[in-house]
């Protein structure tokens, strides 16, 4: 016998107690500057007005005589943390300016945004609100209870159908076999006019009633509650209320910015605009010593300099790194996703990343393949599984990103008369050191018939 199901509408989620949604703060205006530098763009042109021109020359004219300054006055500062790799900033002003102009940086006790200290302030009961991980958090929550509550409400109505395919099955195998006795006992014993006009015999199958409501508790409470309120004067209980009131101002924040390797040296050598000091703090560190620094700690243990490679961990991330961050995109670790880069249109606040990166060396230059101990290198350092690149695609196409490749050529250790490298192989000229390496993007996407069947 077939059991037939119906589509039930699946529950909605309604709040029985809804509450009033908090104001959102007004993100455009306060990631209004993607970079911590400003700048000063002429008007824009208008060609069926001519007083637009005028307005152009004025404003050229007195940029050019009084040249405004995009860099601030007092540069930003952290210092150099060899246990966690990265750079500390603990003033709580410059790491607000790092993170909402280009989302630089890290809360070391949050998820993204250092926001330890106004989750402190409402845990107290200091401040009324929600930060932004607490608004993640819940709405989690209410996903998770919902998908619950349906699959309860599916599970409910496929078992009342169950029974009541059951139940009609069971009465029509009852009624069936009522009649087949009944017939052959009149076939035996009785005439058939008789017993027929005497009327009909009704065979019904008993419920059993599962309301458990009627059920008295086995134990009830009774008595007196033991709660007495002692008479306190109200001065007494002011002046300890205003004791034991938590204040704003005794809160220490304890959180600090981290910034990677690749944050810092986009900041300090690519903008100007972070000045970064040894672990003491008494000592400014030179962005040729960062640059070494910051190779040498990308292996474990920090390699020497004697050791150092033109295809240096550091070196291929921070190419990749600064080539997106001048395309304008906004670059975030992606450990998270198992890659090693996330791009942003705007920001992790107004949208979820497009793009996935990961960074993979190429050796395309015949130097590479001049020995056949170079060529036993290069297909070590490439050598990669289809396994491999099918698991994190497939982990990318489930949260709806696109995975992008980025080539990394790395050059042959050439240098022309000295003037990149010095005696003791530190680099002299960044600029022309990093021009030599170059960038090539493609994109993989999933197949899956389910979305690309036309």
């Amino acid at each position: 016998m077939g059991v037939s199901f119906e589509a039930q509408p699946l529950p909605r989620r309604i709040d029985d107690n809804p509450r009033p949604r908090a104001l959102r703060p007004n993100y455009n205006k306060i990631h209004a500057q993607p970079l911590p530098v400003k700048t000063f763009p002429l008007p824009t042109l208008i060609p069926h007005n001519p007083l637009s021109l005028i307005q152009i020359a004025f404003t050229y004219l007195s940029q050019l005589l009084s040249h405004p300054s995009s860099h601030p006055q007092l540069l930003l500062r952290g210092y150099f943390s060899a246990e966690t790799r990265s750079i500390h900033v603990t003033d709580e002003k410059t790491a607000r300016i790092l993170w909402e102009h280009g989302f630089f940086g890290k809360g070391s006790l949050s998820r993204s945004e250092p926001a330890w200290l106004e989750r402190e302030k409402i845990r107290q009961g200091i401040v009324v609100g929600a930060t932004s991980e607490e608004v993640t958090r819940r709405r989690r929550e209410e996903r998770k209870q919902f998908k619950n509550e349906r699959a309860k409400k599916e599970r409910e109505a496929i078992e009342e159908k169950l029974a009541e395919e059951l139940q009609i099955g069971s009465q029509d195998a009852m009624h069936g076999t009522a009649r087949e006795s009944l017939e052959a006992y009149i076939d035996q014993n009785a005439a058939p006019s008789s017993l027929h006009s005497e009327g009909t015999i009704q065979v019904s199958t008993p419920r059993i009633s599962h309301d458990l409501s009627s059920v008295a508790p086995l134990l009830e409470t009774s008595g007196h509650h033991a709660s007495t309120t002692a008479s306190v004067p109200a001065e007494v209980l002011n002046q300890a209320k205003e004791e034991w009131e938590p204040s704003a101002a005794a809160i220490i924040n304890q959180e600090h910015l981290q910034l990677t390797f690749e944050e810092a040296f986009f900041l300090a050598y690519g903008l100007g605009v972070l000045k970064v000091e040894d672990a003491s703090g008494s000592q400014e560190v030179a962005t040729s010593r960062l640059f070494s620094t910051f190779r040498s700690y990308s292996y474990f243990p920090p390699a020497s300099s004697s050791d150092l490679s033109r295809d240096d961990p550091f070196i291929l991330s921070y190419v990749v790194y600064h080539h997106f961050r001048s395309l304008g995109w906004v670059v975030r670790p992606g450990i998270k996703f198992a890659v090693d880069f996330l791009l942003y249109n705007r920001g992790p606040v107004f949208s979820h990343a497009e793009f996935a990166v990961i960074i993979l060396p190429a050796y395309s230059h015949p130097y590479w393949a001049s020995t056949s101990a170079l060529q036993a290198e290069v297909q070590r350092k490439q050598k990669k599984s289809w396994w491999w690149i099918h698991c994190v695609n497939r982990v990318q196409t489930q949260v709806r990103k696109t995975l992008v490749i980025a080539f990394v050529e790395v050059p042959p250790p050439a240098d022309a008369g000295g003037q990149i490298l010095s005696d003791n192989g530190e680099v002299k000229h960044i600029g022309r050191f990093l021009k030599r390496y170059r960038v090539r993007e493609l994109i993989i996407k999933r197949w899956t018939p389910n979305r690309s069947r036309g």
